[in-house]
């Protein structure tokens, strides 16, 4: 699967940022996804994945209560909703699709077979 990300962009803490990832490919509901970023000089890190049924979501303790992981199956769509965003949530954020669905290892950069290009979200003060 080839994924598409777009929605990042300048923005000033407590704005509110909508990050899109478009997959290509018939199987998009087999697939475990998830938003990852990396700042720079830093590693990449986990910030949301949202399992296959839909129904089940993890997040990054730093981001719980601002940021909403979803999908639209029937437009092949990962959403991450970012509100109160905060200078340290810059970086680069990066989705990232994964067959096999190994919960124990959602978390892990290791896990996801595909990546989309990275789109840049910069969050002034």
């Amino acid at each position: 699967v080839q994924l598409q990300a777009s929605g990042g962009g300048l923005a000033q803490a407590g704005d509110s940022l909508r990050l899109s990832c478009v997959a290509s490919g018939p199987t998009f509901r087999a697939y475990t996804l998830a938003w990852f970023r990396q700042a720079p000089g830093k590693e990449r890190e986990f910030v949301a994945a949202i399992r296959r049924n839909g129904g089940s979501t993890h997040y990054l303790d730093s981001v719980k209560g601002r940021f909403t992981i979803a999908r639209d199956n029937a437009k092949s769509t990962v959403y991450l909703q970012m509100n109160s965003l905060r200078p340290e949530d810059t970086a680069v954020y990066y989705c990232a699709a994964d067959r096999h669905e190994i919960l124990s290892s959602i978390r892990m950069v290791e896990t996801y077979d595909f990546w989309g290009q990275g789109t840049q979200v910069t969050v002034s003060s």
